[in-house]
C-alpha cells in the first residue's frame, strides 16, 4: 500500500513559522548537548599520553556532530519541548484545495 503525498484541502499545513521554530528549536537542542558533552568530557580527569591540541580539536568536532545528531532525533526532548510551548502562538494556514477533488 503507497502513500499518496497529494494533500486534501482540509488538512493544514504549517506555517513558514512553524518550520523555523522547528528548526531553531532543534538548533537549541544542539547547543545545549555541545555543553553538556564538552562540561563532561572536561570534568574527566588529567590528560592522556596522546592529548595533544589536534587530539582536542578533534574531539571536539566529534561531540559536536553527536550532539547535532541527538537533538535531530530529539534524544532529549528539549525541542519538542519548546515546540508545544510555542504551539499556540504560531499560525497554521489552511491547505489550498486540490483543483478537482469535490468541495
Amino acid at each position: 500500500m503507497q502513500i499518496s503525498s497529494v494533500s486534501t484541502g482540509a488538512q493544514p499545513t504549517a506555517s513558514p513559522e512553524k518550520a523555523q521554530l522547528e528548526k531553531v528549536a532543534k538548533q537549541f537542542e544542539a547547543i545545549f548537548l555541545r555543553q553538556m558533552i564538552g562540561t563532561m568530557r572536561q570534568s574527566g580527569g588529567g590528560e592522556g599520553i596522546f592529548d595533544s591540541s589536534a587530539t582536542e580539536q578533534f574531539r571536539d568536532m566529534s561531540d559536536a556532530r553527536t550532539a547535532d545528531t541527538m537533538a535531530e532525533k530529539g534524544a532529549l526532548g528539549i525541542a519538542e519541548m519548546l515546540l508545544r510551548q510555542y504551539d499556540s502562538r504560531t499560525p497554521v494556514t489552511p491547505a489550498a484545495p486540490t483543483p478537482g477533488k469535490g468541495a
